[in-house]
């Protein structure tokens, strides 16, 4: 086993350019912050906090703050931490203070769904960020919906599904607010992180900000959209980073490779091969009987893999359901491919809008080369859907996941294709709770039993685009009510469900199943009122 997987990992390093880490610093932070990086910063500190396991979250040191300089903390640490009578847990609470909570919200017990959503969105809304000190949040100008639980801080994609349902409700100031956010984000670091934290300022998350422009002015009209234009353009050129020095095919830089004819598709990476911070004990246990040539892109991969959102799932294995295998990647993702279709669509249009026809043409044409490539490349017969295609191996994945209904919520599948898809989602995918995220049972949380709202989302939509109303209003009801019983037991809406079997909670992953929830929120209420996304 462990000389199948030198021989991948080796394989990897060949094929795949890595890069040396460049995020930029900010053009002007607030006065009296300070920009924290724990990883870094800490040294030792933070390497016995995370790996003793002195906190049973590892994302929760990492969102402590120093009270004082962190290089003083650090040379204070390593001179007592020798003595006899030191106590770890005593000097991080001296030294640090624990993130905020959140004051706790009375829940309404006669509330239902539909009251209590609305009501709820104040309780998941966080003030703009005025930070005194070191802190390793980003801090943003305008008010923003956290997802809730141990996510403290804004999430990328969780937001457009959180958006959706925001809108549905007639918050649109904070659909705006939100919009604002992001865009301050890409021109402060250069892109959107997975969420507003230092130790996330390797990677991003699925690029759904055009389709929150789109979201947006759907509610206040395409002129409103046109702030957001240079954004777009700005984000779209960190997705395409590189694309113009790749000269043969199989080149792959950062999130771009290039295929046959010079035909650029793209992947999910990160600029960091290094155990991630917020699971730092857990990169490292599962590394260390590996060979060390094979550890960092390990690192990587697993890094890629939660620029996904889908961290993690089988989907990224090379073989079966062992995680040592991830691939992530080696893969050109069927979702990703298909949001940065419907982000050159948008340019497109907003170019035209702004009257520059030259370049809306040009958008225009990368769109239409990418949709025949997604329509072709991406298509699996065998499977009857969509499914990821390794570069390396230039072989489609055999792995059927809700990735695979992305072509039909962004109008790029054929009728004869979506059809198809629509078969194997009623026969494969549709459970008594909904849809599950993949057919294999991994013991990950993105696998089998668990159901997502945002795959949900896509799924349903999808179908009504291409006509399948019967099947996607199926699906509605199995996770509207998935969602009605738990919340009518809990008064809680949960971050996942499981969808085969409704009597248990979902299960998998790195932490226990949070409740909030922004993205389910969101879908739920969405639903409800039948909200159209066009």
């Amino acid at each position: 086993m462990k000389g199948l997987q030198s021989i991948i990992f080796a394989f990897c390093a060949i094929l795949i350019i890595s890069c040396d880490p460049s995020p930029q610093e900010p053009a002007q932070s607030p006065q009296g912050y300070q920009r924290y990086f724990p990883e870094k910063d800490l040294g030792t500190l933070f390497e016995d906090v995370q790996l003793s396991r002195l906190f049973s979250d590892s994302k929760y040191f990492v969102d402590f703050s120093p009270k004082r300089a962190p290089q003083e903390i650090l040379a204070d640490y390593n001179a007592q931490k020798g003595n006899a009578d030191f106590d770890l847990k005593a000097f991080v609470d001296a030294n640090f203070d624990y993130p905020a909570e959140p004051d706790t919200k009375p829940l309404d017990q006669k509330a239902t769904l539909e009251e209590h959503i609305p009501n709820h969105w104040d309780y998941l809304t966080r003030s703009s960020d005025n930070i005194n000190g070191y802190s390793s949040l980003l801090p943003l100008p305008d008010p923003y919906v956290v997802p809730g639980g141990r996510f403290r801080e804004i999430y990328y994609w969780d937001s457009y599904f959180t958006m959706i349902g925001l809108g549905a409700t007639g918050r649109t100031d904070l659909v705006k607010n939100m919009l604002n956010n992001f865009a301050h984000l890409i021109d402060d670091v250069g892109f959107i992180p997975n969420g507003n934290r230092t130790y996330f300022l390797g990677r991003s998350q699925p690029p759904f900000f055009s389709s929150m422009v789109s979201l947006y002015a759907q509610y206040e009209g395409d002129s409103a959209a046109l702030k957001y234009l240079s954004a777009m353009q700005k984000e779209y050129n960190f997705w395409m980073d590189g694309a113009e020095n790749l000269t043969e095919d199989g080149q792959a830089y950062k999130r771009v490779v290039r295929l046959a004819d010079g035909l650029m598709l793209n992947r999910y990476y990160d600029e960091y091969a290094e155990p991630r911070p917020e699971s730092y004990a857990e990169d490292i246990e599962l590394a260390e009987e590996m060979p060390e040539e094979a550890q960092e892109e390990l690192y990587r991969n697993i890094r890629a893999a939660c620029e996904s959102g889908w961290d993690f799932s089988a989907r990224w294995f090379a073989e079966g359901t062992d995680f040592s295998t991830i691939i992530t990647t080696q893969l050109l993702p069927v979702d990703l491919n298909s949001l940065l279709y419907q982000v050159e669509v948008n340019l497109s249009k907003l170019y035209r809008l702004q009257g520059d026809m030259a370049l809306s043409d040009d958008y225009s044409q990368k769109a239409e080369r990418r949709k025949e490539a997604i329509q072709a490349i991406f298509w699996n017969e065998e499977a009857g859907m969509f499914t990821d295609y390794n570069f390396t191996t230039q072989e489609l994945s055999n792995i059927k996941t809700l990735a695979g209904g992305y072509p039909l919520y962004f109008h790029i599948s054929t009728d004869d294709q979506a059809a198809s898809v629509a078969k194997v989602i009623e026969t494969e995918f549709l459970l008594p709770g909904g849809v599950t995220t993949t057919l294999i049972e991994s013991g990950q949380q993105w696998d089998y039993p668990n159901g997502w709202a945002p795959l949900q989302w896509v799924t349903i939509k999808g179908l009504e685009h291409y006509n399948h109303d019967e099947l996607a209003s199926q699906i509605t009801t199995n996770w509207l009510r998935t969602n009605r019983k738990v919340f009518d037991n809990t008064q809680k809406l949960m971050e996942k469900y499981n969808v085969a079997d409704t009597t248990l909670i979902a299960g998998g992953g790195e932490y226990p199943t949070q409740d909030g929830f922004g993205w389910t929120n969101g879908v739920a209420i969405a639903l409800i009122k039948g909200t159209t996304i066009y």
